[in-house]
């Protein structure tokens, strides 16, 4: 392993647990079966309902909620706003969940739900410090703006009930270039469809496809060096969809750049 992996991974910890914290401290509830209600798919998602439990951080603005284990910095600069969740290490599944969609809402209980749904996207990880972040536990830390739409703040802690739902995403995906000429780092994000990716592949104009492997969250790397090709990404989402961005890096792209890969999923 080179200097710069181990720097990364050492960012990659760093990031879940300094920028993380949650909004409140309250009891844990008794455990809710986890039991689909209407098995099904959708577009090769399982969009069945399961029970799961909910609890918020960071601010009404969703300050608190920056950066985490997904990668994503900034969610407002990465178009995801305040619809976001950190999820507990059993939905997280070691990043590969980063960029999810799921459609949530508080389970009938008289204590501090209210009626309707929010859509929101996977972003950080609610790492196992807290009872009710840790295996096998399915929980959701919303963003404090998301969390106030299904439940009151003084509940602290709901049950809730969610699905995957396809993700709706404005324009194309975007890929944003990181690392040095040894280690090209890729982050996709604004992935419409299933929206969180299982595989990125890379070709040079001078080069085959070349796998890429997860470093962390959805950040993706390989050590060949590509600086003055063009450089064309191929990407799979966890509904087995793939799609081509041809020369989507032009010849002269540089690191810290972000390119418009034009369609989505």
């Amino acid at each position: 392993m080179t200097y710069v992996e181990c720097f990364m991974i050492i960012m990659a910890t760093w990031f879940m647990f300094i920028s993380y914290g949650h909004g409140a401290d309250v009891a844990e509830p008794p455990m809710i079966d986890d039991v689909a209600a209407s098995p099904g798919t959708t577009n090769g998602l399982d969009t069945a309902w399961y029970d799961a439990r909910a609890t918020y951080y960071g601010d009404i603005h969703g300050v608190g909620t920056e950066q985490g284990a997904c990668g994503y910095g900034d969610p407002n600069k990465h178009g995801y706003g305040v619809a976001t969740a950190a999820l507990s290490t059993a939905l997280f599944n070691n990043g590969a969940t980063c960029g999810a969609c799921y459609e949530i809402m508080c389970a009938p209980n008289p204590q501090g739900c209210l009626s309707g749904s929010i859509k929101i996207t996977a972003t950080n990880l609610c790492p196992p410090d807290s009872t009710w972040c840790n295996l096998p536990n399915k929980h959701f830390d919303l963003s404090l703006p998301m969390f106030i739409k299904i439940a009151q703040v003084k509940a602290g802690i709901v049950p809730v009930r969610y699905r995957r739902v396809p993700c709706a995403k404005t324009g194309g995906v975007k890929f944003e270039v990181k690392g040095n000429p040894s280690f090209l780092t890729i982050l996709p994000y604004n992935v419409g469809g299933a929206g969180d990716i299982k595989a990125v592949y890379v070709k040079g104009s001078k080069t085959e496809w070349i796998a890429m492997s997860r470093n962390w969250g959805q950040n993706w790397t390989s050590n060949v060096n590509l600086t003055g090709q063009s450089v064309s990404l191929r990407v799979t989402t966890s509904d087995e969809v793939t799609k081509d961005f041809t020369d989507v890096m032009p010849q002269s792209w540089g690191f810290g750049q972000t390119f418009d890969g034009k369609t989505n999923f």
